[in-house]
């Protein structure tokens, strides 16, 4: 396994913990259809919430926030209302979230949630 990709998975986890820790419910992880994958889906409360999760090992090239750009904000929207079709929940409505993670030593992270940004 390339040494990113065990970034990125530490950084997921360590996003699931955070939301986790905030009392927040974790429906589902790394949820794949045909045009992609949203990485958590959690409920806040009442409220329906996808996450974007981007890990990074510095921010040399800007801040894992950064990364999500106008074509990604669209396709989460895109994607999460896809899973609310596939779950069954279509005419409700879900808040995207974008979860950065900057490498802090070894499995550790400094988070930055940033809620509501697409």
């Amino acid at each position: 396994m390339l040494a990113k990709d065990t970034l990125g998975r530490q950084g997921e986890q360590a996003a699931a913990d955070h939301l986790t820790r905030l009392g927040w419910q974790i429906l589902d992880r790394n949820w794949r259809c045909g045009e992609g994958e949203l990485d958590i889906v959690a409920r806040d409360g009442t409220e329906l919430v996808v996450c974007e999760v981007k890990t990074r090992s510095s921010a040399a090239f800007g801040t894992p926030a950064e990364a999500v750009t106008p074509a990604k904000a669209a396709r989460l929207r895109r994607l999460a209302g896809r899973w609310l079709a596939a779950h069954g929940v279509g005419h409700a409505t879900a808040r995207i979230d974008v979860i950065g993670l900057l490498a802090d030593g070894p499995g550790r992270f400094t988070v930055d949630h940033l809620k509501g940004v697409c």
